[in-house]
């Protein structure tokens, strides 16, 4: 049977309690299409806390190895993925609309009697994802390619010259 981390938001937070778990990979499915693979499994802690301005909230810190697609050469690419983040508890999502954006501040999320903390990992995983993943150093080229090899299109080039 599927482990489901669910915790009562302020109730947690007000009382400073503490959750650590590891979760497979294959249970976020927002994530399933950004990955090559979906074997392994992420740890996650999370911690009731207060804010520097004394509002309740979840230290949250997520650690895992995800396999990306390098978007240059198309192979697996190993990300190694060691995120920490403040989540500021609202009551509503007025009272988090309500509040000026900042970038500097922390995020905000509704809290509820159910949170699920996979949504909240999963999140943290997506956010630490990069826009276009790839490996260091690497030039597209599939091995054993040619730099001299000749343009597929010269060809082309020499038909049209043949016909004028």
């Amino acid at each position: 049977m599927s482990h489901q981390p669910v915790i009562d938001g302020f109730e947690f937070a007000t009382a400073g309690a503490t959750q650590e778990g590891t979760l497979p990979l294959s249970s976020f499915p927002r994530l399933q299409d950004l990955l090559v693979s979906d074997a392994g499994d992420v740890r996650y802690a999370v911690h009731g806390v207060r804010d520097e301005r004394g509002r309740s909230s979840l230290e949250l810190r997520v650690r895992a190895t995800l396999q990306l697609r390098c978007q240059r050469c198309l192979a697996p690419l190993p990300y190694e993925v060691s995120e920490q983040a403040l989540l500021v508890l609202a009551g509503s999502q007025a009272e988090i609309d309500a509040e000026p954006l900042d970038v500097e501040s922390p995020d905000r999320v509704v809290a509820a009697k159910d949170m699920d903390l996979r949504a909240l990992v999963e999140d943290e995983l997506i956010l630490a994802l990069p826009y276009a993943p790839r490996h260091d150093g690497c030039e597209a080229r599939p091995e054993g390619s040619d730099r001299g090899a000749s343009s597929p299109f010269a060809g082309l080039r020499g038909m049209m010259q043949r016909k004028h």
